[in-house]
């Protein structure tokens, strides 16, 4: 098992994607963004890439290779691209030279903003728009996370080839947010918002119980026996998927 490519993966394929929701909860980075124009390419040596297009106040996120970037980031191994996430490594630019002060300050100043969010403290979280915005980009992580997790990592992926197929949804009461879970014997694709017909669901009573338990702060089973989360539908999915969720924060720390 490689650790260092499945953190890459997790890297590029389960946090990068929460540029898409930020841009769009949060009202100061939708400031901060509206007039960028410009797309980056995240590539690493023989393995997996990723790109973040940002768009007259949008941002989209692709995983593979985007057909013009502006600007080519590139790196040698796994490793390298996890060194950056983790704050002690620098890519190695192929294209966009000219927008280097762009990365340096603007682009930086936003991955901060996410890193703000995806990693709370108490008195942030007491905050009720700082909760949500928390929440939903935690579980949105965790759902993409669970993806590549299954696919990968051998424990998990033993986990996922005893799980029946079906669509697992996770929401929270009274407005989301919601993701849905597609799983088939190939593997598991990620839906934002609900799903019409859930094989299975796991739902959050309120928003405090989603980010109590995301967070590490709630056990799942005091959650349920306190109707904190409720769970419904074809059990053995949600038991199954808990498992790998479970393995999520080992390699997201």
């Amino acid at each position: 098992m490689d650790i260092e490519l499945i953190r890459a993966r997790l890297n590029l394929y389960a946090l990068l994607q929460n540029f898409e929701q930020l841009v769009q909860l949060d009202r100061e980075v939708a400031q901060s963004v509206k007039q960028w124009n410009v797309s980056i390419q995240f590539s690493v040596l023989n393995g997996p890439s990723a790109s973040l297009d940002f768009q007259n106040g949008v941002c989209k996120h692709a995983i593979g290779s985007h057909p013009n970037p502006a600007i080519r980031l590139f790196f040698l191994s796994p490793r390298h691209l996890n060194k950056m996430f983790d704050g002690s490594g620098t890519p190695i630019p192929l294209k966009g030279f000219s927008r280097l002060g762009f990365l340096q300050k603007d682009f930086t100043q936003l991955t901060e903003r996410l890193e703000y969010y995806l990693k709370p403290d108490n008195a942030r979280n007491e905050d009720g728009d700082y909760r949500r915005i928390n929440t939903t980009l935690t579980l949105y992580t965790a759902a993409h996370a669970i993806k590549e997790l299954a696919l990968l990592e051998p424990t998990c992926n033993a986990v996922f080839s005893h799980t029946p197929a079906g669509i697992l949804q996770i929401g929270v009461l009274p407005e989301g947010p919601y993701v849905h879970l597609v799983l088939t014997k190939d593997g598991i694709s990620v839906g934002k918002g609900s799903h019409a017909s859930p094989t299975a669901t796991m739902t959050f009573r309120d928003i405090e119980s989603a980010n109590a338990l995301l967070g590490g702060r709630l056990d799942a089973f005091q959650a349920v026996a306190e109707q904190r989360l409720m769970l419904n539908g074809m059990i053995p999915i949600i038991d199954n998927i808990g498992l790998i969720l479970d393995r999520v924060e080992h390699y997201l720390k």
